[in-house]
């Protein structure tokens, strides 16, 4: 081939070339998640601690959390 760089081998069937967009990165990280579940996961979790606080100190989620009964 003419217009192949000198000294760079050429890549074989079944190989992959490490300058490919699509090539896996060698550090086998996944890629991150996307911003709306990282964000979900945060309201969610936020939830959760907010009822734990509310239960344990007694302050909310009862039937006398309205009051005046």
């Amino acid at each position: 081939m003419e217009n192949e760089p000198e000294g760079r081998p050429r890549p074989t069937e079944g190989t992959r070339t490490t300058d490919s967009p699509t090539a896996p990165s060698d550090s086998g990280a996944a890629p991150g998640a996307p911003r709306w579940v990282k964000v979900s996961g945060i309201v969610a979790l936020a939830v959760v601690v907010l009822f734990l606080v509310l239960h344990l100190t007694g302050s909310g989620m009862g039937p006398g959390m309205h009051g005046g009964h």
